[in-house]
């Protein structure tokens, strides 16, 4: 073989791969934003809209890896709120609730595709966690999932606020006649509660909430952030930017049987397209 021909094909081999590593590399659909998404019952028999089958959530989870999706953890997510980076197509995986499911069905679809995921747990349920429709998660459990993977943190769901008065109004707000400083003593306390118990089941530091129904007022934030609450979820769709207020922070609903793993994906694209504008 000449030299030349030797130079030939050692250019083609260069080129060919050059072609085979552009079309592995995952497509960039966004930068610098973070798609947090929201479940919360994974149960192959139990029926409802926030209810969703362990294949289904498996193929969602599946389809965003194919499509370049990833998935990054709660501390990952604080860096980024704080002015740090994240990679190209960010997801987070939340659970609202604690349910009993996260640990039968979803934590090990978790481990096997190795997806992090936050559960935020209304730890009023703790003392009696199988007394509850679905049933909750234990103390054991969470103790077991928090110190055997690094992939699951448990935050706050409140400790006694999921739920309503007898007026329909969510406990969380302000009564007609409470006071401010009675209110203040009442939001403080229950989150001092609620992360007081999860400080004592898992390491690390409990600073997030996610709101019961997604209700807040900024006045609940004011007490909120007093009582060590950093970043805050709502039920609000659409991409987690850090320009936003951190104690009003979006999320994209995937937990509904009715999402397809394609339908899911489109419409990440579509909250990206509306927060780019």
């Amino acid at each position: 073989m000449t030299a030349n021909k030797w130079l030939a094909g050692a250019l083609l081999c260069v080129i060919a791969l050059a072609f085979a590593s552009a079309f592995q590399r995952p497509q960039t659909h966004y930068s610098d934003q973070v798609a947090v998404l929201m479940y919360h019952h994974i149960h192959d028999t139990d029926m409802s809209s926030s209810t969703i089958t362990t294949q289904l959530f498996r193929n969602q989870l599946e389809l965003l890896q194919s499509h370049g999706v990833r998935f990054i953890t709660l501390q990952q997510f604080r860096d980024y709120m704080n002015g740090g980076s994240v990679p190209d197509n960010a997801a987070m995986v939340t659970f609202d609730d604690g349910y009993e499911s996260f640990y039968a069905s979803a934590l090990p679809i978790l481990r096997q595709l190795h997806i992090p995921a936050v559960n935020f747990v209304i730890t009023g349920t703790l003392d009696q966690p199988l007394d509850d429709i679905p049933p909750k998660l234990t103390r054991e459990q969470i103790s077991q999932m928090a110190s055997d993977s690094s992939l699951v943190d448990f935050q706050c769901h409140t400790h006694a606020f999921h739920g309503k008065n007898d007026l329909g109004a969510a406990l969380l707000l302000q009564g007609k006649e409470e006071s401010d400083s009675a209110y203040s003593e009442r939001v403080r306390g229950d989150v001092g509660q609620c992360r007081g118990q999860l400080q004592r089941l898992r390491p690390g530091e409990v600073d997030t909430l996610a709101y019961p129904y997604g209700i807040h007022t900024p006045k609940s934030d004011q007490y909120f952030t007093e009582a060590g609450i950093h970043f805050a979820f709502t039920i609000s769709p659409g991409m987690t930017t850090r320009t936003l207020n951190p104690l009003d922070l979006p999320r994209i609903n995937a937990g509904s049987p009715y999402i397809t793993p394609e339908g899911l994906f489109a419409t990440i694209q579509r909250k990206v397209e509306l927060a780019g504008r």
